[in-house]
């Protein structure tokens, strides 16, 4: 499948079909918990239970929990 993508976004336009998912959009009874940070030594840490994914996009991304 190829996107159509702005000129501007630098990534590779082609991608497998079966890596196309279907937007859904969040139910009124779901929430999104905005977690804050806990500082420590006067900087912004956060506490991560588990690493789901990670991705590489020129830097290192993780989907954590």
């Amino acid at each position: 499948m190829k996107l159509k993508l702005l000129a501007s976004i630098r990534i590779y336009s082609v991608v497998n079909v079966s890596r196309i998912e279907q937007y859904r959009q969040l139910r009124k009874e779901q929430k999104v918990e905005e977690l804050k940070p806990v500082e420590v030594d006067e900087v912004e840490k956060w506490e991560v239970n588990k690493i789901n994914k990670q991705k590489v996009r020129g830097v290192m991304n993780y989907l954590v929990k």
